[in-house]
């Protein structure tokens, strides 16, 4: 459909969409250029060290989670025994009260 044709209000949609057109082609092509421009092998040595980046970088995260997890453990363990050490404390007050009446 020619430009001409179509009503005045259309006109900025129909130009939009062709410039858009336009850089689709120009960015396929671009895509093309580089996918020729870099050998497999590269890409493939690549691909190997990121994976390996990224089994270093999981087993890290694991490593982490694992200490967090001993951490929490301990740190609920220290709370208990604060809670039980604060209550004794209370009733030893209470009871040395109890006594210098």
């Amino acid at each position: 459909m020619a430009e001409d044709q179509l009503p005045e209000t259309l006109k900025p949609f129909f130009h939009r969409a062709t410039e858009a057109q336009e850089r689709l082609a120009r960015l396929e092509a671009a895509l093309v250029s580089t996918k020729t421009d870099v050998p497999d092998a590269e890409l493939v040595e690549k691909i190997t060290q990121i994976q390996s980046k990224l089994e270093e970088a999981n087993k890290t995260v694991k490593q982490e989670k694992d200490k967090v997890e001993k951490l929490t453990s301990e740190n609920e363990k220290q709370r208990y025994r604060i809670l039980h050490l604060v209550r004794a404390l209370r009733d030893a007050d209470e009871k040395l009260e109890k006594l210098s009446k």
